[in-house]
This record gives structure tokens, C-alpha cells and sequence, in this order.
């Protein structure tokens, strides 16, 4: 399995938030998206981020919907370009898309907060701080 992500470094990586991230994987299936089942993280392989950071500027950069910007991604991903229409073409360069995506994520890797596993401590002082 290819290396994958949280999704709180992949939202560093792709200048979102978390929220708008979580919400975006919660409502649409985005392939390079490993879900399993409930109280398990999501992992983002570099497939996926590189559909999400095609989705984000789809919507922000063009205005579309949630829904038109995901076809439109997954399309965009698989083959660089997609034929809106007779003349109407939107073409994306994937090698240096997911080169960026990489050094964005070298960094990202380095500040992003690691989640906490298990039980939280034992409060032992007796105060709610």
C-alpha cells in the first residue's frame, strides 16, 4: 500500500481546513481515500490529495459545485484533461501538480499535530483544568 496521510497534514498541505476537508470526504467518495469503519482515521494516499487539490481549485478557482468539481476531478486525475464541451477543454499538467503536492507535504509532515491513540491520562489531581 502506497504511503497515506491524516487528514489533518493533508489539509496543511492543501491550504484547507480540516473541517472543510473532513466535511468534502464525509459527503463524497474520492478515490485514494482509505475509510474503514467508524472510530478508524482516514488515510490520504497522494492519488487522493492530488483529487482534492484538483476539486479545491475547481471550486474556488471556478466557481463550481461540490458535486460537478468532484466528477470533474476524478476525470481531470485519470487523464489530464477533460472535454467540457465541443471546444470548452480544462487540461491539468498531473506531474507538476503532484510534485508541488509532495514539497507542500514534506512540510506539512514536519507541523502537522499527530493524533493522539488510547485512553486519554488519568486525571490524578482531582481538578477539571
Amino acid at each position: 500500500m502506497p504511503r497515506a496521510y491524516t487528514v489533518a497534514t493533508a489539509a496543511l498541505a492543501l491550504g484547507v481546513s480540516v473541517k472543510w476537508l473532513d466535511n468534502v470526504l464525509s459527503h463524497f467518495s474520492v478515490p485514494g481515500i482509505v475509510q474503514e469503519r467508524q472510530g478508524v482515521s482516514r488515510r490520504i494516499t497522494i492519488d487522493g490529495l492530488l483529487q482534492l487539490s484538483l476539486l479545491h481549485s475547481l471550486v474556488y478557482e471556478l466557481g463550481t459545485t461540490l458535486v460537478a468539481a468532484t466528477q470533474i476531478a476524478q476525470r481531470l486525475a485519470a487523464a489530464g484533461f477533460v472535454e467540457l464541451s465541443q471546444g470548452i477543454t480544462i487540461r491539468a499538467d498531473l506531474d507538476a501538480l503532484r510534485a508541488n503536492l509532495i514539497d507542500r507535504l514534506e512540510h506539512a509532515v514536519e507541523i502537522a499535530p499527530v493524533p493522539r491513540r488510547g485512553r486519554p491520562p488519568k486525571n490524578t489531581t482531582g481538578r477539571l483544568d
